[in-house]
């Protein structure tokens, strides 16, 4: 059993992959969850989170196809017993505070670990539902596996941790706005029922996601770059409501040197990720938000 399960950011293809096309994910180890019992100086966070994980544990016992998956017996003794999960995972940021979970309870409490990935995937997904309502299963299969990884509908390819080539750099600028994934999410399935919106998404939006991941992987900047750009357009386009207003303008503006912006995770605020092979300029150009390298 792992000691800590480690945030995400899906770098790319977060609306995409509902189309079960690529996308490209890295653990965050800034951030992570772990297992304790509670102390007297956490108790407030403590109890939250347990009962969180109560909640949790009911939504397992009722579902039929997971109730038997899981040694619920023990999970709800250890619970009563004040087991939470100490996290610094920030909520409503897009960085998997819901995956850490739902990897913590399997990797504790699973009867029988699964080495099939995709396999994984699909029961996070049905585990993660309890939280959006619907989920890919991506974010926890990233929070378990705590490795870069590239998945596409031929399956998965697992990244080394240095993958990220040294002249491109990455960061987390916050919009200082909690994200409700499910409204957003849910906005973006009604918008996929119109046939042109679906045709145009596929056919113009999905190759940019692919062409970043793989120009990033290969290490192609100048392709990488102008994906980026042609990406960000397309986010303005297909996704504008996942734009905050407050970062519209890094979306909108055109710059003198490598600099691109995406959303992360469902968007609607959190954190944007941000792209450049100058961070001395790209620093300069954020003064004013809150940012992270990665």
């Amino acid at each position: 059993m792992r000691d800590r399960y480690y945030s995400k950011v899906i770098l790319f293809g977060e609306y995409s992959m509902i189309f079960d096309a690529t996308a490209l994910m890295i653990p965050l180890k800034r951030f992570a969850a772990q297992w304790q019992f509670p102390q007297s100086r956490n108790r407030a966070a403590s109890l939250t989170s347990n009962q969180s994980l109560k909640r949790f544990c009911q939504y397992l016992s009722e579902k039929e196809e997971l109730s038997n998956l899981f040694d619920l017996q023990a999970l709800r003794k250890d619970l009563n017993d004040g087991l939470f999960l100490a996290s610094n995972v920030p909520s409503g940021y897009g960085l998997g505070s819901s995956g850490t979970l739902v990897a913590a309870v399997y990797d504790r409490y699973a009867v029988q670990k699964s080495d099939d990935y995709l396999q994984l995937k699909n029961l996070f997904g049905k585990m993660e539902s309890h939280f959006h309502g619907s989920s890919s299963g991506i974010d926890p299969l990233q929070c378990y596996l705590g490795q870069p990884f590239k998945i596409t509908p031929k399956g998965m390819q697992l990244l080394l941790d240095d993958f990220l080539k040294k002249d491109i750099y990455i960061c987390l600028i916050d919009t200082k706005i909690k994200s409700n994934t499910k409204p957003l999410v849910n906005h973006f399935k009604a918008q996929r029922e119109n046939p042109d919106f679906l045709n145009r998404f596929q056919a113009e939006y999905v190759p940019c996601v692919t062409s970043c991941i793989n120009s990033m992987i290969e290490g192609n900047k100048e392709l990488f770059f102008n994906s980026l750009k042609q990406l960000t357009k397309g986010q303005l386009e297909f996704l504008r409501p996942m734009v905050t207003d407050n970062t519209l303008d890094l979306f909108t503006a055109d710059y003198d040197f490598n600099f691109g912006v995406k959303i992360s995770g469902s968007g609607g605020g959190g954190y944007v990720l941000g792209f450049t092979d100058d961070v001395e300029k790209a620093s300069a150009l954020l003064k004013d938000f809150e940012v992270i390298w990665l």
